[in-house]
């Protein structure tokens, strides 16, 4: 009786780069521009952070302010 042939498995894709979770958005190109145009002003180095950044201005600004 022949041995099976052991197989490898892989996983497939893009092996995994972080801890953190994606959050996929769409955004339209206008806002997407603004967010370009503020990155570049604010010397951040990529779309994903100046993202990331901006969300974080808007949520220290909400906790500044009481909600109505």
């Amino acid at each position: 009786m022949k041995k099976s042939i052991s197989v490898n498995k892989k996983s497939r894709g893009r092996p995994a780069t972080g801890h953190d979770p994606v959050s996929a958005v769409r955004l339209p190109e206008d806002l997407t521009g603004k967010i370009d145009a503020w990155a570049t002003k604010n010397e951040v180095s990529s779309r994903s952070e100046a993202i990331r950044r901006l969300v974080e201005l808007g949520l220290k600004t909400s906790e500044a302010r009481p909600v109505p």
